[in-house]
């Protein structure tokens, strides 16, 4: 057993932020994760980073430049489809210069790379946690070893092992699921589609149900196929999930017939979006905490990110973790003698900022799916290019 000042459960975007902006201050910091290393899962798709959450994190970190270094230009631009490939609106990308475009993967290898190489205990993953008293709190792991924390920070995302020291709250399921597919030298092998994608976002929406992909660097297009549908209709595909603790065996052949079925009569070159992937299709079912999700001050521990806040996809998770992160690290650093204090001032602005986000979370997946797709989500961003 041994004790560590900050202990981090998760190396997701918020947890390395904290780390990050902890190390610029010159606080050490430990970072456990499960994975068995930076490379041993896909990190997901591309992020646009806002800039008064996701680019003032980085800039707390010291790691614009290296942001910057990262960005795939063009991606930001977006269009509109009708269910025939028909254009229905085309928005042009601004180079990056408002939310820039970068790949998950990538910006969480600038964070790696920016800690100390002992920073990240790789392959740790979390069986318990109980507390001590005092603030301290014990952190049991798989292969039997424990870690006592002066200041414990879940980073661990939906189905934090640590959000039970502070709330009962669990996430349910929200009746959407996104399946995730990918086609690769997409400009050699499925050019028709990928002019269809275009540089950016391609939205093809009906009420229910939707194709959502975008151009990432290298020729890859990635997609999210949208359905309205129950968890046992989800379960009855037979897909690798994620998001639920578990997931299913196979090689997605079936999932993916019935899947394509779904949009019969759709343009070809959307369809092979669905039936062309070059990898097993994944089940992302979206779920969420309670809206305003928030607890009573606990000694020694708290929440960042989806652990602390979790809702329905809407581009502003990633971002809202890197900027708990870096505020949580600011508070300790302004506060290094009064953790408790720390803590207080973190959760006094996290609470109501991550509030203010859950509506918008709910319009988002409503206008992708919901009634008025896709004519709400195509008046929506005529309503954000007028400012």
């Amino acid at each position: 057993m041994n004790t560590t000042p900050v202990t981090i459960v998760g190396a997701g975007l918020g947890g390395l932020t904290l780390a990050r902006v902890l190390h610029v201050h010159g606080i050490p910091a430990t970072v456990y994760e499960a994975d068995a290393s930076p490379a041993a899962r896909t990190q997901g798709g591309q992020l646009d980073i806002h800039p008064g959450s996701g680019q003032l994190a980085l800039a707390a970190a010291g790691l614009t430049e290296a942001f910057r270094a990262i960005i795939h230009e063009g991606a930001d631009a977006a269009r509109i489809l009708d269910q025939d490939g028909g254009l229905l609106l085309n928005i042009p990308g601004d180079d990056g210069e408002t939310r820039p475009e970068v790949l998950r993967g990538d910006l969480r290898g600038i964070l790696l790379d920016s800690l100390p190489e002992d920073t990240v205990r790789w392959g740790a993953k979390v069986a318990g946690v109980r507390s001590l008293g005092d603030g301290r709190h014990e952190v049991s792991f798989a292969d039997g070893s424990t870690v006592v924390s002066a200041l414990l920070v879940g980073a661990d995302g939906a189905w934090s092992r640590v959000r039970p020291l502070l709330s009962d709250a669990r996430p349910t399921y929200t009746g959407k699921t996104f399946i995730e597919t990918y086609l690769h030298d997409v400009d050699e092998r499925h050019p028709a589609t990928a002019r269809l994608v275009g540089p950016g976002a391609m939205y093809a929406l009906t009420p229910g149900k939707g194709i959502t992909a975008h151009r990432e660097a290298g020729g890859v297009l990635h997609t999210y196929v949208q359905l309205a549908r129950s968890a046992e209709w989800v379960a009855e595909l037979g897909l690798p999930g994620a998001g639920t603790g578990s997931g299913a065996d196979g090689d997605g052949a079936i999932g993916t017939a019935r899947i394509a079925a779904e949009f019969e009569g759709w343009a070809p070159e959307l369809l092979a979006l669905i039936t062309g992937t070059e990898t097993a299709p994944v089940a992302r079912m979206i779920h969420t905490l309670p809206d305003g999700h928030r607890w009573d001050r606990v000694p020694g521990v708290t929440l960042i990110g989806d652990a602390a806040h979790l809702m329905p996809p809407s581009g502003d998770g990633a971002n809202l973790a890197m900027l708990d992160g870096a505020e949580l690290a600011g508070a300790i650093a302004a506060h290094p003698d009064d953790i408790e204090k720390a803590l207080a001032v973190y959760e006094e602005a996290m609470f109501p900022r991550s509030a203010s986000f859950f509506a918008d979370a709910h319009e988002i997946m409503d206008l992708v799916i919901g009634a008025s797709a896709p004519h709400g989500l195509i008046d929506f961003f005529g309503a954000a290019a007028q400012g």
